[in-house]
C-alpha cells in the first residue's frame, strides 16, 4: 500500500506536496476541507496522512484524535508552520507518528513519509497474519504438552524478560511469541517480526539496525531499522540460528547497551525493546560448531520454551482438525465439514513432518477437493496413498491449482471405483454425487478399467 492522503486548507501546499510525493512513485490524493479528508480515510485505504494543525473548521489535532479512535493503521504526519515544543507532544501524544515544520524540506518530508508507510504496512500485514491464526493467535490443544506452554505464557508475559522459543518448523513458535506479546505490558505498542533465514548475510544488519544515506552502494536513502520500529514493544527474531556471527555481535550489543547503531552512523539511539527468539537448530551444537555465540546464546535463553512436534501431542489433533476446517470453509465459503471418528484416527495415525503447518494444508485440500459435508477415512487417505497416483506425484507434476485438482481428483475416483469393485452405482453413492455425474468424470479423466 503506497497512497498517502495530504489534509491542509492551503492548496498550494497540497499541490506541492503532491508533486514531491508523485515524483516518488507515490499515489496522492488530498482534501483542503478537514471534514472531506476524514471521509475520505475512512473510505480509502491510505497508508500515511500528511496534516496541518491550523484549518478553519477542524484543526488538525480533532483529525488525528477521530482517526485514532476508529483504530485506524493509517500513520499520520503533522505538517505546521506553528512548530513549538508544545504542539510536537501534543502530536507525539495523540499518536501522531511525526512531526515536520514549515516550510517543508524535501528530505525529511520523503523520509518521514517512506518509514510510515512501512509501519503502517507492518501493522496491516500483521492484521492479515492474524486472520489466518486460530482465532487472533488462540493456541489450540489439551495434550499435556499444549497446557504446559499455556501455563508459561501466562507466567512469563508480564515479566521483561527474554524467551528463546525452540522446535520444529511448523510447530507454531511465532504463535507463541505474538501470545507472550498480546499478554504483555507493551501490547498495545509494535510486535515487529524479523524471519533472519530468509535475509541474506550482506543485508541483515540493516534490516535490524538501519542504515544512514551513503553507508553502502545502494544506500540512496536512510533506513530504520527493525529494532528502532520495535521501541517501546516487542521484536520476534525468528530462526535466530541462521543469523550472521557479525550480526549476532550487533544483537548481543544492542542486549547489553539498550543501544543500536545504524550501519554507517556515529550516533548511539536509546531503544527499549523486549526480545523474543525462536530457532528450528539445537544452538548447543551450533555453538560447538562455531556458527553461534554462547554469549549471546544465554542473553537469550533465560526463559527457554520447547514445543514439542505434532506427532507427540496428536491429541490435539482433532481441535486443530475441527478449528482449521471451520475456518478454511468460511474463507472458501464452502459447507462447514466435520471429520469422522475413523478420519481423525487415520490423521492421528500420520508422521507430521510438517507438523500443524502441515495439517492445516490437508485439511485445506480436504475441504476443496472432497465433495462431502462428513469426512470419512476413505476420503483423505488418497492424499497420503503411496503408489503412483501420490500426492507427491500430483504435486510435482502440476504446473497450475487446477491441473493439480484435477489429477487429485481423477486419483481419488479410481481409487474409489477400484474400492468398490468398478460398481458405478455403488462408487456414486459413496462419493454421494449422482451416477451421471460420476460417467461424466470418468469421461473427462478418461478412465478406464485395468484388467
Amino acid at each position: 500500500m503506497n497512497s498517502i492522503l495530504i489534509i491542509d486548507d492551503e492548496k498550494e501546499i497540497c499541490e506541492s506536496i503532491k508533486m514531491i510525493l508523485e515524483y516518488e512513485n507515490y499515489e496522492v490524493d488530498y482534501s483542503i476541507n478537514a471534514a472531506e479528508g476524514i471521509d475520505k480515510i475512512f473510505a480509502g485505504s491510505f497508508a500515511c496522512l500528511l496534516l496541518d494543525i491550523q484549518m478553519p473548521d477542524m484543526n488538525g489535532f480533532e483529525v488525528l484524535k477521530r482517526i485514532k479512535e476508529s483504530n485506524s493503521a493509517v500513520s499520520v504526519i503533522i505538517i505546521s508552520a506553528h512548530g513549538s515544543i508544545e504542539n510536537a507532544i501534543k502530536a507525539t501524544r495523540l499518536g501522531a507518528f511525526d512531526f515536520i515544520e514549515k516550510p517543508i524540506d524535501r528530505e525529511k518530508l520523503l523520509i518521514s513519509v517512506r518509514n510510515a508507510v512501512g509501519q503502517s504496512n507492518l501493522l496491516n500485514e500483521n492484521k492479515e497474519i492474524k486472520k489466518t491464526l486460530p482465532s487472533e493467535g488462540e493456541i489450540l490443544g489439551k495434550s499435556k504438552a499444549i497446557l504446559s506452554i499455556l501455563e508459561i505464557i501466562d507466567r512469563v508475559a508480564p515479566i521483561e524478560t527474554r524467551i528463546l522459543i525452540t522446535g520444529d518448523n511448523g510447530t507454531g513458535k511465532e504463535l507463541v511469541a505474538r501470545a507472550i506479546h498480546r499478554k504483555s505490558a507493551r501490547k498495545d505498542k509494535p510486535f515487529i517480526e524479523v524471519n533472519c533465514a530468509a535475509i541474506p548475510n550482506e543485508l541483515i544488519e540493516s534490516e535490524l539496525f538501519g542504515h544512514e544515506k551513503g553507508s553502502f552502494t545502494g544506500a540512496i536513502q536512510q533506513r530504520i531499522g527493525k529494532f528502532e520500529l520495535a521501541n517501546k514493544g516487542t521484536i520476534f527474531l525468528d530462526e535466530i540460528g541462521d543469523m550472521s556471527l557479525q550480526a549476532q555481535a550487533k544483537v548481543l550489543r544492542a542486549i547489553e547497551d539498550n543501544k543500536i547503531e545504524r550501519v554507517g552512523g556515529a550516533k548511539k539511539i536509546e531503544i527499549d525493546v523486549r526480545i523474543i527468539a525462536a530457532t528450528n537448530k539445537n544452538l548447543k551444537e551450533e555453538i560447538e560448531k562455531g556458527n553461534f555465540r554462547e554469549d549471546l546464546f544465554h542473553r537469550l535463553n533465560v526463559i527457554p520454551i520447547q514445543i514439542p512436534p505434532l506427532r507427540e501431542r496428536l491429541d490435539d489433533v482433532p481441535i486443530l482438525a475441527e478449528r482449521f476446517a471451520k475456518e478454511i470453509s468460511e474463507r472458501h465459503k464452502k459447507p462447514l465439514v466435520k471429520f469422522g471418528e475413523d478420519a481423525i484416527k487415520y490423521l492421528q495415525s500420520l508422521s507430521w513432518s510438517g507438523n500443524v503447518r502441515e495439517l492445516r494444508n490437508a485439511v485445506e485440500r480436504i475441504i476443496i477437493l472432497v465433495d462431502s459435508r462428513q469426512i470419512n477415512k476413505k476420503d483423505i487417505e488418497f492424499l497420503y496413498s503411496t503408489g503412483k497416483s501420490s500426492m507427491g506425484d500430483i504435486i510435482d507434476t502440476s504446473n497450475s491449482f487446477q491441473e493439480f485438482k484435477e489429477k487429485a481428483e481423477k486419483a481419488f475416483i479410481v481409487k474409489q471405483l477400484n474400492a468398490n469393485d468398478w460398481n458405478i452405482s455403488k462408487t456414486a453413492e459413496v462419493l454421494e454425487i449422482q451416477r451421471s455425474h460420476l460417467y461424466n468424470k470418468i469421461k473427462k479423466y478418461g478412465i478406464e478399467k485395468e484388467d
